[in-house]
């Protein structure tokens, strides 16, 4: 069943997201999200225009990423009448998991998913936070073809656009809500 999408308050939401300098690290202008998370308003018009994306797209899962990916992912799944799985970092999944290890600006990290965690061929939206250089989510999207999900689209809460993280998906669909310069 199809819903009208809701025209979304960009500038509403850009509002709502606090900006930290130098955090983590000098030089680093930080997009804090839990100012927008905690405005219940706020809140539900993300996951209603997260979803509004994906409404007519017959979703089976969408897949949250480690771990703010948590959030957001139930929350859509939930909007889309789909299944949640989480992508976690190592040794967290109690059962057998596929694995792909990518690489960090100092170093490497590894994400995991349960085997089972779909079945060939259905349909999965993966969900994160942030889009900045996209080695997170270009892991995940390893992990989704070596269990041969079919991958309906990328959601993203925020996007660094002068990161061009989304350069690195070709062919997928990318959507993000709120869009960075700098």
């Amino acid at each position: 069943m199809s819903e009208a999408a809701k025209p979304v308050d960009v500038a509403a939401l850009k509002a709502m997201v606090r900006t930290v300098p130098d955090f983590p690290k000098p030089g680093i202008l930080f997009y804090d999200i839990t100012t927008l998370l905690k405005d219940k308003a706020g809140f539900r018009a993300m996951i209603d225009a997260l979803a509004a994306h994906y409404i007519d797209s017959k979703i089976d899962l969408v897949l949250g990423i480690e771990a703010r990916g948590f959030i957001f992912g139930p929350a859509l799944a939930y909007r889309l009448n789909a299944g949640f799985v989480p992508v976690r970092k190592p040794r967290k999944l109690p059962a057998p998991v596929a694995r792909v290890s990518y690489d960090l600006e100092y170093g490497t990290d590894t994400l995991e998913i349960h085997l089972d965690a779909m079945q060939r061929g259905q349909r999965v939206v993966l969900v994160d936070d942030l889009l900045a250089t996209g080695g997170t989510m270009e892991a995940t999207v390893k992990l989704v073809q070596q269990l041969g999900g079919d991958i309906a689209g990328l959601a993203f809460a925020v996007e660094l656009d002068f990161l061009k993280g989304r350069n690195r998906f070709h062919g997928l669909d990318v959507f993000s809500l709120l869009h960075y310069d700098e």
